[in-house]
């Protein structure tokens, strides 16, 4: 299975939900693309709802870290949701899982969104 994803808008937040294999190749290229394409739009909050994932190599991993310092560097969040199997081990086997957001869903990441919004206005 390819990689595919759709975007979408929920509560302020954009919305990637990916699904099958992040892995070495053009075809995962395109999530740095579309990381990119959202950032340059004024896009701020981003969240990769990776439910759909099924597989996900060191290249994959370089993925994330990369989108999420690209992110961070343009002043934006960008959170990670609902992992499961050996994605989530990965991230936990590298130790990223305590450096990026993780959330175990979406709307508890949505609501972190939220929350950061307030305490920023206060």
């Amino acid at each position: 299975m390819s990689l595919t994803f759709n975007v979408r808008e929920s509560s302020g937040v954009t919305v990637i939900e990916i699904s099958g294999r992040l892995t070495l190749g053009e075809v995962a290229t395109r999530l740095t693309d579309e990381v990119r394409r959202l950032i340059d739009a004024g896009k701020k909050k981003i969240l990769l709802n990776l439910a759909g994932l099924t597989n996900m190599d060191s290249s994959g991993v370089g993925l994330l870290v990369a989108a999420y310092a690209t992110v961070n560097r343009e002043g934006g969040q960008l959170k990670l949701s609902n992992l499961v199997g050996r994605v989530k081990d990965l991230l936990l086997l590298t130790k990223l899982y305590a450096v990026l957001e993780v959330y175990d869903d979406e709307p508890a990441a949505l609501a972190s969104f939220a929350l950061m919004a307030r305490k920023s206005v206060v």
